[in-house]
């Protein structure tokens, strides 16, 4: 039992303490990753005279170390739990997080990034979701668009935070306050507060049993005996919705993490400051909560698919305009916009694998899927550096992302489960229902 047990009020599900926990945990463990690397970029390019290409290689780097370790730890993670990941992970975190302050040749740059992605791989994403998977079944969406809500926040506070940092002590003094930051926040959190799963404490995802109406009034997905059915990954490879995610959210995290971690940089030359680019991007990621927090409120109740779809969309088309006008305002808005999108494409990844392939098994197929997300997210800002520094601007690069997310929707939509398998566990179900012959 968790020591915040004694404390925390035993009328509330403590699920939904649990949501809080994750998002305080990933406003660190996550969002100086996330975020703060996105702050560094520039002023490591200035202190250094390192290329935009070089520096978006090291950031490349770190999230496809980060999704390799994902897909490493998934599988331990459904097997010994997650707090021992998240406990020994964070800590790795946050003394890196300190060293990107002290670097000063190529190659230490490179090593830093690399072992800070195989911390954060091991410690956040996989970890978090598999715990707010284990939480909740039928309240699902909402919960984690608290947990996740986080990483948004991170965005809003440490990006501008970083940037003074840096204006009053450069990157030697705001790397190493961010590591202690991740250090003092992340591991109370989990010492004190979080448990693996309901059944840990005597409690039942959701807080109580889902109600008693016919099974076949349910969505099978949601059912006991899909979500606590154990996948063996052969036969999650057999099915068309596992490569839809896997291909849809490639396409997606490469347009999404390429764009967020170049915005600073392409709005500084439109807005003529560090600070106010950097506070664009705080805009970004406060339009990621507000998004997030409404999106949550219903999408247990709709189609993952289309919703997802809109969202693909809505990003790219944001892209485009924002690199097609020049008017300040307009900008401001699109920014905001733009920054709906992003934290629920995040949570609508997590969703979508939960549905597909349940609870038990979450670990390991998210580990495979966040892995290949993860390695698009480090090639995103790569290429667009890559194509920046080939091109002279931003147009054509982030033309390109656009056009990525585009196609993301028309994949995602074969993110389907497989029907006869469906009609099996639905099958099963009444058998097992009150009533049912």
């Amino acid at each position: 039992m968790p020591l915040a047990t004694r404390f925390l009020p035993s009328t509330v599900y403590y699920g939904w303490y649990i949501a809080v926990a994750c998002a305080v945990f990933s406003f660190v463990g996550v969002g100086v990753g996330y975020y703060g690397l996105a702050v560094f970029l520039k002023p490591l390019k200035d202190e250094h005279g390192w290329s935009t290409t070089i520096v978006s290689g090291a950031t490349g780097l770190y999230f496809s170390v980060s999704g390799l370790a994902a897909a490493f730890v998934g599988p331990r993670v459904d097997r010994y739990g997650p707090l021992r990941f998240m406990g020994i992970g964070v800590v790795f975190c946050a003394g890196l997080a300190s060293l990107i302050g002290f670097v000063d040749q190529i190659w230490q740059l490179y090593a830093v990034y690399i072992a800070l992605g195989l911390a954060s791989g091991v410690s956040t994403g996989v970890t978090t979701n598999a715990i707010m998977t284990r939480w909740f079944i039928r309240r699902r969406a909402f919960a984690m668009s608290i947990s996740s809500t986080g990483v948004s926040v991170g965005g809003v506070v440490l990006s501008p935070l970083i940037s003074k940092l840096i204006d009053i002590g450069d990157v030697r003094l705001a790397a190493p306050t961010m590591g202690l930051l991740v250090l003092v926040v992340a591991v109370p959190v989990v010492l004190l507060v979080l448990s693996p799963s309901p059944a840990q404490m005597g409690l039942k995802p959701d807080g109580n049993p889902p109600p008693p109406e016919p099974a076949v009034q349910r969505s099978h997905l949601l059912s006991e005996a899909w979500q606590t059915r154990r996948w063996q990954f052969r036969e999650v490879r057999r099915t068309i919705g596992f490569w839809a995610i896997l291909l849809a959210f490639l396409l997606a995290l490469t347009a999404q993490t390429g764009f967020v971690f170049h915005q600073i940089s392409f709005l500084e030359d439109r807005f003529g400051s560090r600070d106010t680019a950097a506070f664009a991007l705080s805009v970004t990621a406060f339009g990621s909560i507000v998004a997030r927090l409404i999106v949550g409120r219903f999408a247990d109740m709709v189609d993952k698919r289309k919703l997802t779809v809109g969202l693909f969309v809505v990003q790219g088309t944001a892209i485009l305009l924002i690199i097609h006008t020049s008017n300040i305002p307009l900008t401001w808005l699109l920014t905001l916009i733009f920054g709906f999108t992003i934290g629920n494409i995040y949570m609508m990844q997590s969703l979508l694998v939960s549905e597909l392939f349940g609870m038990v098994s979450f670990g390991a197929v998210f580990g495979v899927v966040s892995m290949v997300g993860q390695v698009g997210a480090g090639g995103g800002p790569f290429g667009i550096g890559f194509l920046h520094d080939a091109t002279g601007g931003y147009g054509i690069p982030f033309t390109v992302t656009a056009c990525l997310a585009y196609v993301a929707a028309a994949v995602v939509l074969f993110a389907r489960p497989s029907r006869q398998r469906g009609e099996a566990i639905v099958s099963d179900s009444l058998v097992a229902a009150p009533g049912g012959e």
